[in-house]
């Protein structure tokens, strides 16, 4: 099987990197992995926005933010790769030229970012058009896609399931400076639905929630096309 998982990296790599996590996301791989092409994107999560941050009050220009951003989020891919061993690819692609030369080593592979201006939910939409991905499973700090923002209002209600359509409409309001992506952008969106890819959002803090998705148990929110 196919497979892109998106892991936000605020699950993991916050202002202490959560070792704890970071080792039931190992072993879980290892449990699971099936020997197809799997791929893993990861993003930046506090380091990278507290990096960002420093490089805005300095003045650099937001193409120069979102380069710092990417580096960091490829410092936790390979952490992460290395991490699994030799289950995963020993390097990180930083094009989809690479991505597409080291899946065909039969070896999952962890990546971050790729370019300025994109968020990493639409790296792993690409990723998933690219290796042609049955699935792709985005793990974030919450259930799912709620009406509202959960974290903003508790009488927000979580969405079992929702059509890409209507998640479009729902991105009234959308930030481009970098570091500063919400759970959906609208270019991830339009990849998943040009390529009709099976997407689920779900709680990354529990990896188990990975395993019921992989087996086609209702969990989170089912983005449909």
């Amino acid at each position: 099987m196919n497979i892109v998982i998106k892991i936000g990296g605020h699950l993991i790599f916050k202002e202490q990197i959560d070792t704890n996590l970071l080792k039931q996301y190992v072993n879980l791989f290892r449990e699971v992995y099936d020997g197809g092409k799997w791929v893993i994107v990861v993003g930046g999560g506090s380091l990278a926005r507290t990096y960002v941050e420093a490089a805005r009050k300095l003045g650099l220009s937001e193409g120069l933010c979102d380069d710092i951003g990417i580096k960091i989020t490829r410092i936790n891919a390979s952490i992460i790769s290395h991490a699994l061993g030799d289950l995963a690819y020993p390097l990180v692609p930083t094009s989809i030229d690479e991505l597409k030369a080291f899946s065909r080593e039969g070896r999952i592979i962890v990546m971050g970012g790729l370019q300025p201006g994109q968020s990493t939910i639409a790296v792993s939409a690409i990723a998933a058009e690219t290796v042609n991905a049955e699935k792709l499973i985005i793990a974030t700090d919450v259930d799912g896609i709620y009406t509202e923002d959960p974290k903003k209002n508790p009488d927000a209600k979580l969405l079992k399931e929702v059509t890409v359509t209507e998640l479009m409409k729902r991105l009234i309001e959308y930030s481009h400076e970098a570091g500063e992506y919400k759970l959906v952008d609208m270019v991830a969106l339009k990849i998943i639905a040009r390529s009709k890819i099976p997407t689920i959002y779900l709680n990354g803090k529990n990896p188990e929630n990975i395993k019921k998705a992989l087996k086609g148990e209702p969990i989170g929110t089912l983005l449909k096309i």
